[in-house]
Order: C-alpha cells, then structure tokens, then sequence
C-alpha cells in the first residue's frame, strides 16, 4: 500500500495512507504531493488517485436512545362515595405496589412481597440502593417497607385498597403529567409497579415551614398510573402562566412540578391572629394543575381532638350543664 507525503508552504506532512490522503488532498487542492515511484513534487490536482470524488456514505443510523422501563400497565376501578376504595385487575406477571397495611382484599392468586422501598427498581439493584430507597420513605413520613402485589396465576385476578378516610381516590396517569407529581406526605394509596416514590423538598425556608406540609413533600415519578387519596371533596384547578392562586396550607393536596410553590402574609395583624385562617397562605403561580383537598386530615383530626373527652365522658354538644347533663339525657355510658 502506498503512502503519501504533502507539501504546503514549505513544510512536509505524510505520510499518509491512500484514504486520508485524498481526504487531505480534497482540504488543500493547492498541495504539492509525493509518493514512491514519483521523480519529483506533483501538484494534487495532476493527480488522479487524490482527484477522485469522496465516496458516497448513507445517513448515518441514528441509535434508538435506551427505553426506561415502564410501569405495569393495570386496570382499575374506584367505588364507593365517601369512603371509597379501589380495586385493581392485573394480568398474569403484572404488579401494583401500596403502602404497607393499605390492602382491602385480593384474589389468592396474587402473591404479596414486602420490600424496601417503592418497588421501582429492584431486580439487580443494590441492597445500598434499596436502603436509600427506603431511607427517603422514611423522610416523607412513612414505612420503610411496600407490599408488591403480583398476579402468579392465569387469567385476570383482583387487589383492592381501601382509603384511609373520608375523601376522594384520584387516579391519575404520570404520562400525563410530564412524568413526575409532588403532593402531600400521606396521600399516596397505590401505584403500578416501576413508579418511583420519592421526596420533594422545599427549598424556601419560609415554605418550608409554614406551607403546611414541611420541607418534605412526596414525588412520584414514572408513566404509569398512581392513586392518591384527598381528603372530603376534592377540587381540579389548572393554572394559566402567571396565574397565582392563594390557598388554606393545609387544603394543597397536589400539584405539578411546573407550579411554583411559595407561601405568603394571611392580610394584617388582625386577620392573621383572628381570622381563624393561620398566619400564612399557600401561593401557588401557574402554569401547572393543582388538586385541592376540602378537609384535610390534620383539620379532621383537630377537630376530633377538640370534641374529644378531657377528663372522661363527653363534652354534650353545646349543652351549659356539660357532664352533669349527660346523665339527664342518658349520654354517659
């Protein structure tokens, strides 16, 4: 194979096999070149072998970029009104994952499997990857460990859950949502198997600790289905850029990422001891969809608390004479 050697300006370059050669040879058509069997320096353009057009090469292929993983694709069923729960149909090999505890019933089919973390994840990975899984569950408040639920038989085969309240379960496709959702600690129910149960912290220090949920709220992540659970009636508000919208802390329940999220005065002084409304408003500012929730557990369980016997016995409702009423109206048992 021959080698070549070129002349610019005076300085030599080569040598060079015949490929880079007529490559080199195309970038500087004014070079002198050289190779065995010439007697003397020949300008590139008297030479055939350097003049001949670049071969044609096809588009170049373009490689797919590696698809994540999906989520289980499931079938599901929200009943009941108050008090409501779910019930999922999986396919044989399909797996919805819940909080531990959150089961109604099943089909003996399915088989339950408790594990770290949220189950997105776990073939191959890591016992240090499932424990820091299962240390940021710990963080938004919840249990260490999930329960998988799997179909192993044929056929279809059902898993229900039940809400933990009064409330609404809203179903809700990640896909949807540009595959990520942030919402209060305590409202997730269930998911397809492959969606990621995370925290969201809240990087403004006063939202963080006036905005009703902490510096810690729940993310999940993922392109399948989740079920959330809000308490009482439930409220859908899509915000148009620029939009703010003030809200009780405690009545956010969830919002998109795209929703920013901060926290402002409830008016004056007075409003603000006496109004009845808490110091500080959520301020949230689209673009972005928001879920409102009308009666958030921690309002039905002050409220429960406040009803609630001191010292044994019920309070009677509004009654002057209190305890000593209750024995006229047979209230004490």
């Amino acid at each position: 194979m021959s080698t070549w050697h070129f002349a610019v300006n005076g300085q030599q370059f080569g040598p060079m096999d015949p490929d880079t050669a007529a490559q080199y040879a195309r970038q500087n058509p004014n070079a002198y070149a050289w190779r065995a069997g010439f007697e003397n320096w020949v300008p590139v353009a008297q030479v055939p072998e350097l003049t001949r057009p670049a071969p044609e090469r096809g588009p170049t292929p373009v490689q797919p970029p590696p698809q994540v993983p999906g989520a289980d694709e499931i079938d599901f069923r929200i009943l009941g009104s108050e008090m409501q729960y779910i019930e999922i149909e999986l396919d044989p090999g399909e797996s919805a994952v819940a909080e531990a505890g959150g089961m109604m019933y099943k089909d003996a089919s399915i088989e339950m499997n408790t594990i770290f973390g949220d189950g997105s994840g776990q073939e191959g990975g890591t016992f240090l990857n499932k424990l820091i899984g299962a240390g940021k569950r710990v963080l938004t408040g919840e249990s260490l460990f999930t329960t998988v639920f799997t179909h192993k038989g044929q056929g279809k085969a059902h898993v229900a859950f039940a809400a933990p309240f009064p409330g609404n379960i809203l179903a809700l496709n990640l896909k949807d949502y540009g595959g990520r959702l942030i919402c209060q600690k305590d409202s997730f129910l269930a998911a397809a198997k492959g969606v990621a149960i995370g925290i969201h912290f809240q990087r403004r220090i006063l939202t963080g600790l006036f905005g009703g949920e902490g510096f810690i709220m729940q993310k999940l992540e993922g392109n399948g289905w989740v079920f959330v659970h809000m308490g009482g009636t439930l409220h859908e508000r899509e915000l148009k850029p620029g939009e703010v919208l003030h809200v009780d802390t405690g009545c956010l329940a969830a919002l998109t990422d795209t929703v920013d999220y901060d926290v402002t005065q409830a008016g004056g002084i007075k409003s603000m001891f006496f109004g009845g409304e808490g110091l500080f408003f959520a301020t949230l500012r689209g673009p972005g969809h928001v879920w409102l929730q009308s009666l958030p557990f921690s309002r039905l369980a002050g409220r429960m608390l406040a009803a609630a016997p001191q010292r044994g016995g019920s309070q009677g409702e509004g009654s002057i004479l209190g305890s000593f009423g209750n024995l006229l109206d047979g209230d004490n048992r």
